[in-house]
């Protein structure tokens, strides 16, 4: 007897949720922390001034991300628990209606009339809110909402970026400070766009080329705002 073998595919859209949410809490991470010491150096505050600001920095940031992160990814939890609350009650009072619902999206795709029929009828079978949910709302499993994974993720992936600048404003001489940081911030946001953009299957040169721009833009005018500050006290 011969069996056929599994044909496995691996999709990226699977890890879209924490890979978002990791990608944006580094890369703010690094922007905000590089920036903040970068702003203070260029003020003549000091080193110490520079390394102290930018471990405030860290635990500041690493703390907003994961709120900011928490709430609006709650919000949109909700959202769906909200919408699929309502369809849960509206297959339960119109069952019928919903089936046409249903099979009209699958005309719209391209099936035939009576084919959409058959399937409407043998998924609402099978599970009716789930069908509803993916065709017709839109949620899946591999999208929706997870508030707590993307908190922690955005505060751990934050505190990770800010780091980078970190361990090189001890490092690095005091005089040079500045170049030190702004070129290994820049090296390290190019590094993170690259690794990001081959995960989610976009172009290296582009994803590394996107945050290293933002990332000289941020550094630069806080460096300007900290040497205009400076200047005037």
């Amino acid at each position: 007897m011969k069996f056929t073998r599994r044909h496995t595919e691996r999709h990226r859209t699977d890890r879209v949720g924490w890979m978002r949410a990791a990608v944006l809490g580094a890369n703010d991470g690094i922007v905000s922390t590089a920036s903040l010491v970068v702003g203070v150096a260029a003020a003549k505050s000091g080193q110490g001034a520079a390394l102290v600001a930018g471990v405030a920095g860290l635990v500041a940031g690493a703390m907003s991300m994961a709120a900011g992160e928490y709430v609006s990814v709650h919000s949109q939890a909700d959202t769906e628990k909200a919408d699929l609350s309502r369809e849960r009650a509206e297959i339960e009072k119109y069952p019928v209606a919903e089936h046409r619902e249903l099979a009209s999206i699958y005309v719209a795709r391209g099936l035939e009339p009576g084919l959409a029929q058959q399937v409407a009828e043998q998924l609402m079978a099978h599970d009716a809110l789930g069908a509803h949910a993916r065709d017709e709302l839109g949620i899946s499993e591999a999208l929706s909402a997870r508030p707590v994974q993307a908190a922690l993720s955005s505060a751990a992936s934050f505190a990770v970026g800010a780091a980078l600048p970190l361990a090189v404003t001890a490092l690095a001489p005091a005089q040079s400070l500045i170049p030190w940081v702004s070129g290994t911030s820049l090296a390290f946001l190019a590094l993170l766009g690259a690794v990001a953009a081959r995960a989610g299957g976009a172009a290296v040169a582009t994803g590394a080329w996107r945050v290293t721009f933002w990332g000289a833009l941020a550094m630069a005018i806080t460096a300007g705002v900290g040497a205009l500050f400076g200047a005037v006290i």
